[in-house]
């Protein structure tokens, strides 16, 4: 890909609404299995963490599941997740080295496009042992993933709402996923036919995913965004945009709910702000700040 946001920025309405739609933990039941099964294992054979190894589940656990930094990029989860092992008590008294990882905090902080394309060339150019490491780890946990997560479908009412959508509205999935994977997943249950972008981290991050696809194009009371995470929220403020939530452990209630209600409310015009705030409240008490262990 040689300007891999091309495909965003050239995208043409056909219709005059914009659905930007996240893929893991919102449109499929993915979440658990990539991260308990494929990143988490990874962190611990890659970052050496096998002595603090059921601490480094736990925290990793808390920041991409079950905390207000759900959904974020792989990279700033792993620095938090390093974070949360240092300033733990028990952890401490095992007296085991945690990676400050700082090289790779400092990439973090000047990319935009936080995937493996980046990373490799950084690491390349740097010759830096910590982005070699941070590219190796990553890299065997897309590996994992494609050899461990195949046929789980999307969640009930994903199809239906899809097809009742994409007769007025274009429809980009919206993620952090690197690209393979989401074409993949659409693929394999036939709803990338819904889609006209399928954007992942290779093209920058949601908020450029929704700015390059709806500036200029559609009016910002006619975008919206469908997610299960913060930051998904937060690229839909950024870009002027309505939110609607998917409610982590009540994802078939959620998209039941979007098909039958707030689909239709979003195309007549009546989503109101006071009826987004709603959706959002009852979203944002499922994701605390503070870990379990730390009350």
């Amino acid at each position: 890909m040689s300007d891999p946001q091309a495909v965003l920025r050239n995208l043409q309405p056909k219709h005059k609404f914009l659905i930007a739609i996240d893929s893991d933990g919102c449109a499929f039941d993915t979440m658990e299995i990539k991260h308990k099964e494929c990143f988490i294992p990874n962190i611990i054979k890659h970052w050496r963490l096998q002595p603090v190894s059921k601490y480094a589940r736990a925290a990793a656990e808390f920041v991409n599941l079950y905390s207000k930094w759900r959904g974020v990029n792989r990279f700033p989860a792993l620095t938090m997740t390093f974070d949360l092992l240092k300033e733990w008590p028990d952890v401490q008294k095992r007296k085991v080295e945690i990676p400050q990882a700082r090289s790779l905090r400092d990439w973090i902080a000047g990319e935009t496009r936080l995937g493996n394309p980046a990373l490799k060339s950084a690491a390349e150019k740097t010759n830096d042992p910590v982005l070699k490491q941070a590219l190796a780890w990553s890299e065997e946990v897309n590996k994992t993933i494609e050899e461990m997560v195949f046929g789980v479908p999307p969640f009930p009412h994903v199809r239906e709402s899809l097809g009742k959508i994409s007769d007025w509205a274009d429809v980009i999935v919206c993620s952090a996923t690197p690209n393979e994977a989401l074409e993949r997943e659409w693929e394999e249950h036939d709803i990338a036919q819904y889609a006209r972008v399928i954007a992942g981290q290779e093209r920058g991050s949601k908020k450029e995913h929704i700015h390059l696809a709806s500036q200029g194009k559609y009016e910002s009371s006619k975008v919206l965004m469908i997610g299960d995470a913060p930051g998904d929220l937060k690229a839909a403020r950024a870009n002027d945009a309505k939110f609607f939530p998917v409610r982590p452990g009540h994802e078939d209630e959620s998209w039941e709910f979007f098909f039958a209600e707030a689909a239709d409310k979003f195309e007549r015009g009546h989503y109101t702000a006071e009826y987004e705030a709603k959706l959002i409240e009852e979203f944002e008490k499922l994701l605390p700040e503070v870990p379990p262990w730390k009350k």
